[in-house]
């Protein structure tokens, strides 16, 4: 799971704008701002709207289209974190980005005598 601690949904970190509309329809772009140390840096989703989409749903539609574009820009964010192996912490203004923590090695315990112990391999964390 992403290492997010924030005092305010991920998503309260977006903003968003619309850009010049083409032949094509009209182009959006979801911005998400961060400092890395003292840098700020961002990541941006874009999405395009044609103009038959727009035609089709009209207002309710386009706001679905901004909830979809929203949420998948969110999952994106998480994995990132995830593959990176990163946090996002404080978010005064804005998010902090670093190094998630470490959590401790396993204990190893030794079974009390007269109890059977079953030991399961996870294959997945021998990748």
């Amino acid at each position: 799971m992403a290492q997010i601690d924030l005092p305010r949904p991920l998503d309260d970190y977006f903003a968003f704008a619309e850009l010049t509309a083409n032949r094509q329809g009209r182009r959006f772009t979801i911005t998400f701002p961060y400092f890395e140390g003292d840098r700020l840096d961002r990541l941006q989703w874009w999405w395009q709207v044609s103009a038959a989409q727009e035609r089709v749903g009209g207002e309710v539609g386009m706001a679905a289209l901004r909830r979809d574009a929203t949420e998948r820009f969110r999952q994106h964010i998480e994995r990132w974190l995830d593959s990176s192996r990163k946090r996002l912490f404080d978010g005064t203004p804005f998010p902090r980005l670093a190094v998630a923590l470490e959590s401790a090695p396993p204990v190893a315990v030794e079974p009390e005598e007269g109890v059977e112990t079953t030991w399961y391999l996870d294959r997945a964390s021998n990748a």
